[in-house]
């Protein structure tokens, strides 16, 4: 073990750490958009093959989602009655979706998802820069549904958890900086749940250079995503979601319509 860590060549794993500190934390801030930031980054730019930059980003999801959750707790940026709602369903879409991953074709509906994040995005910037109204927060009526549905697009379209669900609760009213934490927080169940079978089927493969340099780099930056979200204010929090929100989702619709 300390040959095989004598022999890495560093410099190989240095923009794969920055890759994941920025996805993290932008994550750990804004709830969303690590697996799709790390995806976009790697296959796009640094020319990661699809399965290998996949296989990475769900390995390093199981620690940084983790850490990210426990930083989050130790702020007190969880809703737990928000959590369970969410949390347990989400789970249980996670683990329909991967399996029928391995049987069903599911990127057939990839671009009308984006497309449907990408118009929610545009109706919470919208909501940001309505300086009439106050953000008042109001408790979510549908939330068992939504885990659901994003628990099964996490799965089986490669990411979707944090856009989905922190997107839908904050139309409906909940606070940004709770709906944030929790829902970063759930999703590191989530994640256990979908990745162990693949971790289980692949092994240490799974563990590259690549995935390293992106572990490495989110657990650098998950408490820092939890400082970020407890201090900044709540139409600013909802302005960088919107933001974040259309970009990839414009960015995943371009790919998927290619």
């Amino acid at each position: 073990m300390i040959d095989y860590i004598a022999n890495i060549d560093w410099s190989a794993v240095v923009p794969y750490v920055a890759v994941g500190f920025a996805a993290q934390l932008v994550d750990g801030a804004l709830g969303m958009a690590f697996g799709v930031i790390c995806s976009t980054l790697l296959v796009s730019v640094m020319g990661v093959a699809p399965a290998r930059a996949s296989a990475g980003v769900h390995f390093v999801e199981m620690f940084t989602t983790g850490a990210s959750g426990i930083s989050h707790v130790l702020h007190k940026n969880v809703d737990w009655k928000l959590f369970a709602r969410i949390a347990i369903p989400g789970v249980i879409g996670g683990c329909t979706g991967a399996y029928l991953l391995a049987n069903i074709h599911t990127e057939a509906a990839r671009p009308f998802v984006m497309g449907y994040l990408t118009l929610i995005g545009f109706y919470l910037l919208y909501k940001a820069w309505d300086f009439t109204h106050e953000h008042k927060p109001r408790d979510p009526k549908v939330t068992m549904p939504l885990g659901l549905v994003g628990g099964f697009l996490d799965a089986s379209g490669g990411g979707g958890w944090g856009p989905v669900v922190t997107s839908n609760l904050l139309i409906q009213g909940a606070d940004p900086r709770k709906t944030i934490g929790t829902v970063n927080t759930a999703e590191f169940f989530l994640t256990v749940a979908v990745s162990m079978t693949f971790i289980l089927t692949i092994g240490l493969e799974a563990f590259t250079v690549v995935t390293g340099g992106l572990l490495l780099g989110g657990l650098l930056a998950a408490p820092f995503g939890a400082m970020v979200a407890k201090r900044i204010q709540p139409r600013m929090l909802l302005f960088a979601v919107s933001i974040v929100l259309i970009a990839t989702s414009m960015f995943s619709l371009y790919k998927a319509l290619l």
